[in-house]
C-alpha cells in the first residue's frame, strides 16, 4: 500500500507541473519517512552514487552542445546536408531530418538539436514552401534522433545506473537511429508529394557541378564534421572514455567558435556555459533524489513485484515485452527521457534479464521508447520546444507530428524490441558483447 501511495506522489506531482527533481524529492521522502526515518543513510546513498566520473560527462556534453549551438556549427552542418540532399522532392525536409541525426552525434541531447537546427531550418524550410506547422513538426520530431546517435546523455545514464559498459549502450541504438531517419525521410517525401505541391523543388545540378557543390560545402563544413569523428573514433578506438571525449568535444568547440569560424563571443560564450549550468543541476538534482528513491524501492522488493506481476499476467516473452513497452511508452508521456531512465531502468532491468532480454538490448528498447515519449503529449517536452522555436500554436502542428510518430517511431520500437539483432549487431562487431 506504501508502494502504490508513493508511486501516486510520484505521478501527480509530474502531472500537476511539479518540477521533476522536486516529483522525485517527494517520493522519495515519503518513502524514506515511512521505511527509514534515520535520513542519514539515505543522504549517503545520494551522494555516494554522484562520485562518479561517467556522470562527470553529462555536463561536458550539455556545454559542448550549448557552444555548438552558438558557434556556426549547426548552420554549416545544415548546409552539407542540403547539398547532398537538397535539389530532389522534399530534399530540404530530408537534410533537415539527417542534419539533426548528425548534430545528434555532436551534442548528445535532443533539446539542443530541436533549438540549433530547428531556428536555422524552419524559416529555410519556410521560404521553400513547406507550411510553418509541418516544418515545425517534422524538427520536432527529427530532435529526438539526437538522443539515438551517439553520443546520448540517456545512454549515459543508462549505463550508468545498471552498470552496464556506456560504450556498448551507445552503439546498441545507432541502428534503430538510422532506420527510424530513414522512415522520416520517406514519410517528409510522400507527405510534402501528396499534400504540400507548391514546395519549391530546385532542378538538379549537372553530374559535375554537383559534386563540386558537394565538394564546396564540405570544405566549409570540414571542421564541423570532424567533431563527430573525432568524438565517435576517440571512444571506440578506445583512446578516450565518454567523459574523456565530452571534455575534448567543448575544448575542440571553443577553438572552433573563437579561432576557426570567429562567431563565437565572450557574450555567447558564457550565456552558453550559463545555460548549460543550469541544465547540468537540474539533471544532478534529479538524479541524486531519484538515486535515494531507486535505493528505497530496491530494499522494499518493488522490481521483484513488477517481474512477478507481469509474469502472472503472462509468461510469453513477446507478451511481457508488449507490455513493458506499454509501460515505457506512458511513462514517457508524463516525465523526461532522463527522468524515465533513470526510474525505469532499475527497475525493469532484473526482468529483462529474466526473460532473457541483454541489458545492451533493453538499453536500446528503453532509448527508442523515451525518445517517443519526449514528443508524446501531455508533457511532451521535445515537442512544446520545438512550437517555441517555430513559433507555432500546439494544435496547428500536432497533427502532423503524430503522422510521425505513428509511422516512424512505432515500428522502429517494433523492430528494436523483437528483433534482438537490430541493437546488438554493432556491440558484438565493435565489442565483442556477448
Amino acid at each position: 500500500m506504501h508502494i502504490i501511495i508513493d508511486i501516486l506522489i510520484l505521478m501527480i506531482t509530474i502531472i500537476i507541473g511539479v518540477p521533476v527533481p522536486f516529483c522525485f524529492m517527494a517520493a522519495a521522502l515519503y518513502m524514506g519517512i515511512v521505511f527509514f526515518p534515520d535520513f542519514s543513510f539515505l543522504m549517503s546513498v545520494g551522494f555516494r552514487a554522484l562520485n562518479s566520473l561517467t556522470l562527470l560527462s553529462i555536463p561536458f556534453f550539455i556545454m559542448a552542445g550549448m557552444l555548438m549551438s552558438s558557434c556556426g556549427i549547426a548552420e554549416r552542418l545544415t548546409s552539407f546536408a542540403d547539398s547532398i540532399l537538397g535539389r530532389m522532392r522534399g530534399g530540404l525536409g530530408a537534410a533537415t531530418i539527417w542534419a539533426c541525426a548528425i548534430f545528434g552525434a555532436i551534442s548528445g541531447t535532443a533539446s539542443s538539436a530541436v533549438a540549433a537546427i530547428g531556428t536555422i531550418m524552419i524559416p529555410k524550410l519556410e521560404e521553400r514552401g513547406y507550411p510553418r506547422y509541418y516544418s515545425t513538426a517534422m524538427v520536432s520530431c527529427s530532435a529526438i534522433l539526437g538522443q539515438l546517435i551517439p553520443p546520448s546523455v540517456p545512454m549515459i545514464l543508462y549505463g550508468w545506473v545498471t552498470q552496464t559498459s556506456v560504450t556498448a549502450c551507445f552503439l546498441s541504438t545507432v541502428v534503430p537511429g538510422i532506420i527510424l531517419a530513414t522512415i522520416y525521410s520517406i514519410i517528409n517525401y510522400f507527405m510534402v508529394k501528396k499534400n504540400f505541391p507548391l514546395v519549391k523543388v530546385e532542378p538538379p545540378s549537372p553530374g559535375f557541378e554537383k559534386v563540386l557543390e558537394i565538394a564546396r560545402a564540405t570544405k566549409r563544413s570540414l571542421w564541423s564534421l570532424l567533431l563527430p569523428i573525432i568524438i565517435l573514433g576517440a571512444i571506440y578506438g578506445g583512446a578516450t572514455t565518454p567523459t574523456e571525449a565530452a571534455a575534448v568535444a567543448v575544448t575542440y568547440s571553443v577553438v572552433i567558435g573563437f579561432v576557426v569560424y570567429r562567431e563565437l563571443n565572450l557574450r555567447t560564450f558564457f550565456a552558453s556555459l550559463y545555460t548549460a549550468a543550469t541544465m547540468s543541476g537540474v539533471i544532478i538534482l534529479m538524479l541524486f533524489f531519484v538515486t535515494i528513491l531507486g535505493r528505497l524501492y530496491t530494499m522494499q522488493r518493488v522490481p521483484m513485484i513488477i517481474a512477478d506481476f507481469l509474469i502472472s499476467v503472462s509468461d510469453n516473452k513477446i507478451v511481457i515485452l508488449l507490455m513493458v513497452n506499454v509501460f515505457l511508452i506512458i511513462i514517457g508521456m508524463l516525465m523526461d527521457d532522463l527522468s524515465g531512465t533513470m526510474l525505469t531502468a532499475p527497475l525493469l532491468l532484473p526482468l529483462m534479464i529474466r526473460i532473457g532480454v541483454h541489458p545492451v538490448h533493453f538499453a536500446a528498447i528503453l532509448g527508442t521508447n523515451l525518445g517517443l515519449g519526449n514528443v508524446t503529449p501531455p508533457t511532451a517536452p521535445i515537442l512544446y520546444l520545438g512550437g517555441r522555436v517555430g513559433r507555432v500554436p500546439f494544435n496547428e502542428y500536432l497533427p502532423v507530428a503524430l503522422i510521425f510518430m505513428l509511422l516512424g517511431n512505432l515500428p522502429v520500437i517494433i523492430l528494436t524490441t523483437y528483433w534482438p539483432a537490430l541493437s546488438m549487431f554493432l556491440p558484438r562487431l565493435i565489442m565483442g558483447v556477448k
